[in-house]
């Protein structure tokens, strides 16, 4: 292995509450060539003070400390900061957990991928498929990256992983993203699909000591913190959708039933143009919102809004023939276009996410 990548990165581990393997870690990647070590003590109290020192000791490698346990958001970030201002020649960041987990073997592999100065995100992923793992943490693991995949297209083995690598120009990408605990890390896999920043999962040795008894994360709190950002955005797209087709139906209500008085007189013209005229509102609301609160504003608002027009025709016309579909095999049509409707949602969400209010970036 190639020493030469090591000198060029930093290693950075947020720590609460270490135990002696942490000292021992740090030795060992400073034998495997990593110059620069950052550890960030995320309030763990007078109690581990002698591990810190220990580690202290070694050289080349900086503590940072926080007074009470802010979050490895918040930890990450500070090691980020401090990377920023203080350590000018180093061109790449690898993260590391301090549990030993992630070997200096590893590390120098992701070491040698930063080689190649590609903007991306390098996530050392786990098998999951081993004996080894716990049956939680496989299941839970395997769960949560086919619901990423279906939200935002891309299938991610390892989304929990705590090794990861970019070069030092996404320093300031990394630490704009928002969260201060476990969820940083689920939102920061968030904003690089966002980003189209490449995110490029590299396998990784899958080491499980006592059953992983050693970590921090809570399993319901932190699943919920966790959840509730890979949803965020979708539930937001739910509460969109359906307020918008509350103001559809009033609307059209309104117009044929009360203004227009058509319920006795039932004109079709009358009825169309209730329709039309419920549909152009609630869909320009329906824009508004997802482009300013779903999808924070991104894009250009001229481009968006045609795209946003497309999808919308091009939603009715495949709910219409997936209906009529469904219908030609004895299904009701009221159920063919529930199902058709419901799988067209997810198409909708994910087009809007990566069309019409895709974000402008520029890769390096």
């Amino acid at each position: 292995m190639n020493h030469r990548a090591a000198e060029q990165a930093v290693i950075l581990i947020p720590s609460l509450e270490p135990d002696e393997r942490l000292p021992a870690y740090i030795r060992e990647l400073k034998e495997g060539g990593f110059a620069h070590i950052v550890v960030v003590d995320d309030g763990s109290g007078e109690a581990y003070r002698s591990i810190f020192d220990s580690v202290d000791a070694v050289e080349d490698t900086v503590i940072l400390r926080h007074e009470v346990n802010q979050g490895k958001g918040v930890a990450l970030k500070t090691g980020y900061r401090y990377i920023l201002e203080n350590l000018p020649d180093i061109t790449g960041i690898i993260t590391a957990d301090a549990d030993g987990q992630h070997t200096v073997k590893d590390c120098l592999h992701l070491a040698e991928e930063l080689k190649q100065g590609k903007r991306a995100l390098y996530l050392g992923s786990r098998d999951f498929n081993l004996d080894c793992i716990p049956p939680k943490s496989r299941s839970g693991n395997k769960i949560t990256s086919r619901i990423f995949q279906l939200l935002y297209g891309q299938y991610l083995p390892d989304t929990q992983t705590g090794l990861r690598a970019f070069r030092r120009e996404e320093l300031p990408f990394m630490m704009d993203v928002e969260g201060e605990r476990y969820e940083y890390e689920m939102k920061v896999l968030i904003a690089c699909s966002r980003a189209r920043i490449p995110m490029i999962p590299v396998g990784i040795e899958t080491i499980y000591e006592n059953n992983n008894e050693g970590t921090h994360f809570h399993p319901i709190r932190d699943s919920w913190r966790i959840y509730k950002v890979i949803f965020g955005s979708f539930f937001k797209f739910m509460a969109s959708s359906l307020s918008c087709f509350a103001v559809d139906q009033g609307i059209f209500n309104l117009l044929n039933v009360i203004v227009f008085d058509n319920e006795i007189r039932k004109s079709a013209s009358i009825t169309l143009l209730c329709t039309v005229i419920a549909r152009v509102i609630s869909a320009t609301m329906n824009y508004l919102i997802n482009r300013n609160i779903v999808f924070n504003g991104r894009g250009d608002a001229g481009k968006s809004f045609l795209r946003y027009i497309v999808v919308c025709a091009g939603i009715m016309l495949l709910s219409a023939c997936g209906t009529w579909l469904l219908g030609q095999t004895g299904m009701s049509s009221t159920v063919a276009k529930l199902i058709t409707d419901f799988a067209l949602y997810f198409v909708s969400f994910r087009v809007q996410k990566e069309w019409v209010f895709k974000e402008d970036v520029t890769h390096e």
